[in-house]
C-alpha cells in the first residue's frame, strides 16, 4: 500500500502567463505558495482472490474488470500509459472540496503519479513528477490547464515560478523572506460555495492571451514583479492593495470570471476592512483569498454567517509519501 499526500496551492500574481502559448512565446511568472491543507491518495495492489480488477473511491465508486471501463479519466489514462496491469484499488480525499480554485486537480494528479511510481519501484524526483504532470494534463488529456498548479503542489512552499521559451520552468524560493509571516496572518481564505470546471472557465480567456488580453496578461506578470519586492523590502499592506489590483485585472479577461454574487462578497469584505483580494484559480467560484488585518478579519467573518473560513499557514512541503508497504 502507498499514501501520498500533496499540498493545495494559493496562487497570488501571474495567472494567465503559465499557459504555453503565451510563455513559449514570452516569459511567464507566477507568485504562488503550497498551504498546510492537503489531499491524500491511497494506493494498493489487490489480491486475485477478489472478483474485480479496479475499484476507483472518489465521489463515486467505480468497481471495473479493466482500465478502459474506468470513468475517472485521470486514472484510466495514468494506468495505460504506465501499462499497470496488476488490480488496484485507488482512494482519493481532500482536505478541501474539488473544483474550487486549489489546484485540486493537478495535486490529484501529482499525487497519483506519484503514488504509481512508487507503487512500480521506480525513483522520480518530484520537479519531474511536476513535468509529467504538465505533459499529461496539457498533451495527454487535451485539458485547458496552465502550468503553475503542477510546479506549486509538487515542490511546495513560497515560490516565484518563471515560464519561458521551449517550457523552461524555474522555482525561486522565498523561505528565507521576513515579511512571509506578516502576509501569512493578513490572509483569509473564504469559501464562496460554487464548484465550477476550471477548464471550462479557462476556455473563455486562454485562446485570447496573445492578442485580446495580452496587455492584461502583461499586468499580471507586473503585478508578480511588484508583489516580490513588497515581500522583500516593503510595507505588506501594499501587498493587500496590490490584490485588489490583479483581481480588477482578472476580471477583464472574461465576464465567466466573476458574477454579482462573487462582486457582492467581494464588496462586503472590503466595506469591513480588507484592502483586497482575489478568487483563485482559473474564476467562477471556488475560493476568495482577502488580505485584512486581524481586526478586519474578525469582523468579516463575525458580520456574515454565511461566510466559510478556512484557516490556514503557508507550507514548504511538496507532494510526499506518508506509507510505503510494497509486500504482497
Amino acid at each position: 500500500m502507498i499514501i501520498t499526500k500533496t499540498p493545495y496551492r494559493i496562487s497570488f500574481f501571474g495567472g494567465g502567463s503559465d499557459y504555453p502559448n503565451w510563455y513559449n512565446k514570452y516569459e511567464g511568472a507566477v507568485l504562488s505558495t503550497s498551504i498546510n491543507k492537503h489531499l491524500y491518495i491511497t494506493c494498493r495492489i489487490l489480491p486475485k482472490f477478489f472478483e474485480h480488477k479496479f475499484r476507483i473511491v472518489w465521489r463515486k465508486i467505480e468497481i471495473v474488470q479493466n482500465t478502459k471501463d474506468i470513468e475517472h479519466p485521470t486514472v484510466r489514462n495514468l494506468l495505460n500509459i504506465l501499462k499497470i496491469k496488476d488490480g488496484l484499488e485507488i482512494h482519493y480525499d481532500g482536505d478541501l472540496p474539488a473544483r474550487s480554485g486549489m489546484g485540486s486537480s493537478s495535486a490529484f494528479t501529482v499525487g497519483l503519479i506519484k503514488a504509481l511510481y512508487c507503487l512500480l519501484n521506480k525513483k522520480i524526483l518530484n520537479i519531474d513528477i511536476a513535468k509529467k504532470a504538465i505533459f499529461f494534463e496539457q498533451q495527454i488529456m487535451k485539458e485547458v490547464v496552465g502550468s503553475q498548479d503542477q510546479m506549486a503542489v509538487a515542490n511546495g512552499g513560497f515560490n516565484k515560478i518563471t515560464f519561458g521559451k521551449y517550457n523552461k520552468i524555474k522555482l525561486n524560493n522565498f523561505k528565507k523572506v521576513k515579511n512571509l509571516k506578516k502576509l501569512e496572518n493578513n490572509l483569509l481564505l473564504i469559501y464562496t460555495g460554487v464548484r465550477r470546471t476550471a477548464q471550462e472557465i479557462a476556455k473563455t480567456y486562454a485562446g485570447k492571451l496573445l492578442t485580446t488580453n495580452k496587455g492584461y496578461i502583461n499586468e499580471m506578470i507586473d503585478h508578480v514583479k511588484i508583489g516580490e519586492e513588497i515581500l522583500k523590502k516593503g510595507n505588506i499592506d501594499d501587498f493587500g492593495k496590490l490584490l485588489d489590483s490583479a483581481w480588477k485585472t482578472k476580471k477583464k479577461l472574461s465576464k465567466s470570471i466573476s458574477n454579482s454574487s462573487i462582486d457582492s462578497l467581494y464588496n462586503y469584505a472590503l466595506k469591513n476592512g480588507a484592502l483586497g483580494g482575489k478568487l483563485l484559480g482559473a474564476g467562477g467560484g471556488g475560493f476568495f483569498l482577502f488580505y485584512a488585518r486581524e481586526k478586519s478579519k474578525n469582523k468579516i467573518i463575525k458580520n456574515n454567517n454565511k461566510i466559510i473560513n478556512i484557516p490556514f499557514k503557508f507550507s514548504e512541503s511538496g507532494s510526499e509519501i506518508l506509507f510505503k508497504d510494497l509486500k504482497r
